[in-house]
């Protein structure tokens, strides 16, 4: 079975081929960099992060261009605001950016751009557009796309735009209207704001041209995917469709990928409700990044997620008990030899594994494989029948499995000393909690330096000495490592 994928252009779930032999090229919307980014913007970004591990592992390679979206409305205001540069203001919310993607083990794309390295193209790109008769200048030198010239205009939002009047303009660079306007390329600037000279004159791009040049720029005039959230299929993606197309005569994209909105404890997120977390946020409430990752991939990206706390306790513990698993079958000592059920067992995790992934990326149908998995497995290990050959079959499906949902390396301590460490420095320290502080304590050895106290602590049980062992216990405890004590002997773990 190849790959399906849920294509919001056709409305329907389609077989996704490359247009290019086995070269996948994807462009997804990236973060705009004017504050630090909320669990909203993140499940969109985890799920590209599963697309891309998924294309990766199905034998693909990939081309994969993320935009950092660094000159638009809110940050040409925030940046004047501050007495900064755009440059200056920007630089901290994509280093942050990327720090949180790291922290949620989210790959970076084979190519960032930075909408302003590209302004100038930009600038020529509206001249094609504007000498083809699609784009005009205004009186104060702003340029507008003119949408009663595509009358494809709505293919991708499906609205119906028959009753547009032509002409009509709007200039900021978010809006939600169900009525077309004309859409701004190209802004002239105001006293104060940030600008560029170009051969169309002074200003700066308007939000949706970026996106269309920088896609077609490094990936061509047509290619494979485009994703982002739910939130920017209108206008966002509509306007990208009718400007490129507009410039090329060709279609744009062949495949659209859009994940669902995200809500809070059954709410809409808000700040004026009381629900609105970036990343930072939920590490310094003493929350894993391993647990907010499984939760934000734990439901199908078409499907609504509904964000809870008693949600990141049950992915807090999901996480746990894969992580036992693997640890179990790497120091357990297994009998020699193989059994063929076990070996069954894994062959039919891992049919519908792929299967749940293949099927428009279906995680909770792939998750539901492992653990029935990791289940039955842990059963057989209790009556004796994994032998060490088993062992090995077992952990390579785990293998399978972290190259997708990348939550079982257990590196969260020192993620979360990081985002401790930086709470600290930015004078946020009131906001860590007992939790983080604990978990921060866990990366403060590493893991040689516990491997030989815990052998320490071994040793000296061996000879009896309690005194000793006692004492390198606590201190292992009070450094965040748990010691568990097993038929095969003493095996460690980070809180």
């Amino acid at each position: 079975m190849a790959l399906q994928l849920f294509n919001t252009l056709s409305g329907k779930v389609e077989e996704f081929h490359p247009l290019e032999d086995n070269l996948v090229r994807m462009y997804a919307c990236g973060p705009t960099v004017y504050d630090y980014g909320h669990i909203g913007n993140f499940r969109t970004f985890v799920a590209v992060d599963v697309l891309r591990r998924f294309l990766r592992q199905s034998g693909y390679q990939l081309k994969h261009v993320m935009n950092i979206t660094d000159v638009e409305d809110k940050i040409i205001r925030n940046a004047a605001r501050d007495g900064v540069t755009v440059q200056e203001y920007t630089k901290k919310y994509t280093d942050a950016f990327l720090e949180d993607a790291d922290a949620l083990n989210i790959q970076h794309p084979e190519l960032l751009a930075k909408a302003t390295e590209h302004i100038h193209e930009m600038a020529h790109f509206i001249a094609v557009l504007r000498d083809k008769g699609y784009a005009y200048q205004a009186d104060d030198g702003s340029y507008y796309f003119r949408i009663a010239k595509f009358p494809e205009y709505g293919k991708l939002s499906k609205k119906d735009f028959e009753g547009m009047t032509d002409g009509a303009r709007v200039d900021v660079d978010e809006y939600e209207k169900d009525n077309a306007r004309d859409f701004a390329l190209w802004k002239a600037p105001k006293p104060g704001e940030a600008q560029w000279d170009t051969e169309i004159g002074p200003g700066r791009p308007g939000w949706h041209i970026e996106c269309s040049q920088m896609s077609m720029k490094y990936l061509g005039d047509t290619f494979d995917i485009h994703a982002g959230g739910e939130d920017l299929i209108f206008p966002h993606h509509e306007n990208e469709i009718a400007q490129s197309e507009s410039l090329t005569g060709k279609p744009f994209v062949k495949v659209w990928f859009h994940s669902r909105f995200l809500l809070v404890e059954g709410q809409k997120m808000a700040k004026s409700a009381g629900n609105f977390f970036t990343v930072r946020d939920l590490v310094l409430m003493g929350h894993k990044p391993s647990s907010i990752r499984f939760l934000l991939l734990s439901v199908p990206c078409r499907k609504q997620l509904n964000f809870t706390f008693d949600g990141l306790t049950q992915a807090a513990n999901s996480v746990e008990r894969l992580r036992n698993f693997k640890r179990r079958l790497e120091t357990s000592q297994f009998p020699a030899g193989s059994n063929p059920a076990i070996a069954k067992l894994v062959d039919e995790a891992s049919k519908e594994m792929r299967a749940g992934m293949e099927d428009d990326l279906n995680t909770a149908r792939a998750l539901g494989a492992v653990f029935d998995l990791v289940r039955d497995a842990n059963a057989a290990a209790d009556n004796g029948q994994v032998h060490h050959d088993d062992a090995s079959k077992l952990l390579k499906i785990l293998d399978q499995f972290e190259e997708v949902f990348a939550v079982l390396n257990d590196d969260d301590a020192f993620k979360v000393r990081a985002t401790v460490e930086w709470a600290k420095a930015e004078g946020h320290a009131d906001k860590i909690s007992p939790a983080a502080a604990e978990l921060a304590k866990a990366a403060s050895l590493s893991d040689e330096d516990v491997e030989k106290l815990v052998a320490e602590h071994s040793q000296a049980r061996k000879t009896r000495d309690f005194v000793r062992s006692d004492a390198i216990r606590n201190q292992l405890a009070a450094n965040g490592i748990i010691l568990e004590n097993t038929k095969e002997g003493v095996r460690w773990k980070r809180k």
